[in-house]
């Protein structure tokens, strides 16, 4: 009797004619190593079987690594240490990932599948890491609080108000916790959006109440998500432009959302369809990212340390005698070295911050931390503080330092070779005839960029603008008035 031979094989098959791990033949199948499945879903035929080379199958797998390597890996991608506002990669993210196309399922569990090492690696390379996790993968209520930035209670409360809804959920048996316990899930991107589409709400206060506080938020009137309708000052509101520019993107655009409610002056929009427009428009995004602010700081033994502030807020005296503040939110680690660091008589010395929006200064000691409290969704937010007078601009050097001028006791003359500064003061340089190494051409330095000079800089403005009005007979007069300008000031301080 002859026996008939296979024609079609599956992929278990396919992987025992050749002779080759399953997880290896699976790897081949998901990155094209071998033909696309000719008889079906997850079918070859003999022929496309029989021409794939086994040893060039068996030699592209690395590992397997199972789900939970793989998590780990995509959190160290993340950033160390992790950054706020960003819950950890779960074993059961890894799963959606597969689910979604970006990693290849080589065996194991379907929901939290063993994958390839360097598939895995590659995935943690990608700078857009942030927004697919955000995209594809959702959240338990725990993760969704941290990746919001509240505490869990808080979160609740939105849940509770109708300001999110869950997409889905999952059955988790926590064993001896309570058995089986059904969680339910949300979409990330909706969470990370829900600052900016309620700019309503004092987000800043609820991501730094204090733990066992009352959530600011138990206030909130509930709303009705499916059938919550927004004027035009609203939509302009979540994409922080003015009423006008919304009407128009109404006249411009033909896929703007049509009005559902309201009338001709006030017309009334769906909200889901009105964020996707603004979505898709690149009207608003959904953030990503914390904001940060890098700290290099001199130690009081030597060298110097960097050190990490996520949403940071930098508050400036406008007053010398006033004081200079930042805070953010900061590991256990860190706070401890700040605290170290600003416990000496002078304080520690802030060779440059580093922070959004603002020029990076620099602060010639004195520098303290002032506080540390748990808040948020656990995290710890320190501040730091120093005498607004010190504060100036940092040095464009790579070690940082504060620039800062000096004050003459005279006007330089035309031999001077020195650095001239808005405020009158001078950078001596050792090759400058009047302001050489020898000679002392100060009464004091302060902070260039800071508030004496910015206050110096005012003064000589007044006497340059004196000056002028005096016309050309009366140039030495003003000139000597700016010095004894120069000098009042000086000892004014």
């Amino acid at each position: 009797m002859v026996k008939r031979q296979r024609e079609v094989f599956d992929a278990y098959e396919a992987a025992g004619r050749l002779k080759v791990p399953i997880a290896a033949w699976r790897w081949a199948a998901g990155t094209g190593l071998v033909p696309p499945a000719d008889a079906g879903e997850w079918s070859w035929s003999r022929a496309v079987v029989e021409a794939v080379d086994a040893e060039a199958v068996r030699a592209a797998l690395r590992g397997p690594v199972g789900a939970g390597w793989a998590a780990d890996r995509l959190t160290e991608a993340l950033g160390t240490p992790l950054p706020r506002c960003r819950p950890r990669v779960t074993a059961a993210a890894v799963g959606h990932l597969v689910r979604a196309g970006l990693l290849v399922h080589v065996g194991g569990d379907t929901e939290f599948p063993d994958v390839h090492p360097d598939q895995v690696a590659a995935l943690g390379r990608r700078r857009d890491l942030p927004a697919l996790l955000d995209r594809h993968v959702p959240l338990g209520p725990d993760q969704a609080a941290v990746r919001l930035g509240v505490r869990r209670v808080d979160f609740d409360v939105l849940v509770a108000r109708g300001y999110i809804s869950p997409v889905g959920s999952v059955d988790v048996d926590f064993k001896k916790q309570g058995g089986l316990a059904t969680i339910a899930l949300y979409d990330a991107r909706e969470v990370a959006l829900l600052p900016v589409v309620w700019p309503g709400i004092a987000w800043r206060a609820v991501r730094t109440v204090a733990a066992g506080r009352r959530s600011p938020l138990a206030g909130l009137d509930p709303v009705d998500p499916a059938g919550y309708r927004l004027l035009l000052a609203a939509v302009a509101r979540i994409a922080r432009v003015g009423r006008a520019a919304v009407v128009t993107w109404r006249r411009r655009h033909d896929d703007f959302p049509a009005p559902v409610g309201g009338s001709d002056v006030h017309p009334e929009f769906d909200r889901a369809a009105v964020i996707a427009w603004l979505l898709a428009h690149g009207e608003i995004e959904v953030p990503t990212r914390t904001p940060m602010a890098s700290l290099l700081m001199t130690r009081s033994a030597g060298g110097t340390r960097t050190f990490r502030l996520d949403d940071p807020v930098l508050t400036l005296a406008d007053d010398v005698e006033g004081e200079d503040r930042l805070s953010g939110w900061s590991t256990d680690e860190d706070a401890d070295a700040l605290a170290a660091l600003g416990a000496g008589e002078f304080g520690a010395t802030l060779r440059r911050l580093t922070a959004p929006g603002v020029e990076a200064v620099a602060v010639p000691g004195e520098v303290r931390l002032l506080n540390r409290a748990r808040a948020g969704h656990g995290g710890l937010r320190v501040t730091l503080a120093w005498p607004a007078r010190l504060r100036g601009t940092a040095s464009s050097r790579p070690a940082g330092g504060v620039v800062r001028h000096g004050v003459p006791y005279a006007a330089p003359g035309g031999n001077c070779l020195c650095a001239r500064q808005e405020c009158g003061g001078l950078l001596p340089v050792g090759w400058c005839p009047e302001h050489g190494d020898p000679v002392n051409p100060v009464m004091e330095w302060h902070s260039g960029g800071g508030l004496r000079c910015a206050d110096l800089a005012r003064r000589a403005t007044r006497v340059s603008g004196a000056r002028v009005d005096r016309g050309r007979g009366g140039a030495a007069q003003a000139s000597a008035s700016a010095a004894n300008v120069s000098r009042s000031a000086t000892r004014s301080a």
